[in-house]
């Protein structure tokens, strides 16, 4: 029993982490119709910028992540107003060729930068934990698990209650519609794509904190992130935290108790049953079914 409590515990943990990474890929998803393939080579981006930052300049990965968050803006935003912008009105499979290729690129620049070794950002903290009973409570996990709801909050609030979210919002239902209401689309989708990126940058640091990453791991994020999106509900924040929970907990269980080659399985294999009873999510998709496209 206390085996399963500490797994039921290291799944949450992991799935506030899990949920970080994928509510990017979703709203890009729910809002902008694009499936960013490049996903997963943003986070593991924001992992090396953490870990450079904290081994040239002793800076805490906790504080590095707002760095990393930056540059990613930044990164993000070009690549959609000037590259992604060009093809985003095409067919689905345009973007997902263009997305494909920015992956591989970025992943080896990554390779020929950093080396494919492993690397980790080590912290005075990161393997101290708190007892609560038998069940040990990893620090580092847990400030990873604080940041990502934190996040996911302040995004919800951002999109619910700021004149940029609801721009945000009503470009990813009509696009047209907001073109006449003085939105910019162009720069509401790189907006979109800057916060997404962003945010995969912080996530990719609270991963370096936790655990270990080289360039080769980028392509499961990507596949966790279409997942968690998937199951929670697109462009629902709030999907991708539930998501990523149940996720989170279905991997470390399956983890527990049966053979490594069945956790991704059963992973998919809860995708495959929740979409049977809910095609719209979890928690259902906030306005992606309410687009318009034009």
């Amino acid at each position: 029993m206390n085996a399963f409590f500490q797994a039921t515990l290291y799944g949450l943990l992991q799935g506030g982490l899990l949920a970080l990474i994928a509510v990017g890929f979703s709203l890009v998803w729910g809002v902008m119709n694009v499936v960013n393939l490049a996903h997963g080579s943003f986070v593991i981006l924001g992992a090396y910028i953490g870990w450079q930052l904290n081994a040239g300049l002793g800076l805490d990965p906790f504080l590095g992540m707002f760095v990393a968050a930056a540059v990613l803006f930044a990164i993000g935003y070009v690549l959609q107003r000037w590259l992604i912008n060009l093809v985003v009105n095409g067919p689905i499979f345009i973007t997902l060729l263009l997305t494909f290729g920015l992956d591989l690129l970025i992943v080896q620049g990554m390779n020929i930068a950093f080396s494919a070794n492993y690397r980790s950002i080590q912290t005075s903290y990161a393997g101290d934990s708190l007892s609560l009973g038998a069940v040990r409570v990893p620090l580092g996990r847990l400030f990873a698990f604080l940041v990502a709801v934190a996040v996911t909050l302040v995004l919800v609030a951002l999109v619910n209650r700021t004149r940029t979210g609801m721009s945000i919002m009503a470009t990813g239902m009509d696009r047209g519609a907001a073109r006449l209401m003085g939105i910019r689309a162009r720069h509401v989708y790189a907006l979109t794509f800057g916060i997404a990126a962003a945010l995969a940058g912080m996530a990719g640091t609270m991963v370096g904190t936790v655990g270990t990453f080289n360039p080769a791991t980028a392509g499961g994020f990507t596949l966790l992130s279409f997942v968690i999106a998937v199951l929670g509900g697109l462009g629902n924040m709030y999907g991708a935290l539930v998501g990523g929970l149940v996720i989170g907990l279905v991997e470390a269980w399956a983890g527990q108790y049966l053979p490594g080659t069945w956790v991704n399985a059963l992973a998919f294999l809860v995708l495959v049953i929740v979409l049977i009873f809910r095609p719209s999510g979890l928690v259902g998709r906030a306005y992606y079914a309410a687009r318009l496209e034009v």
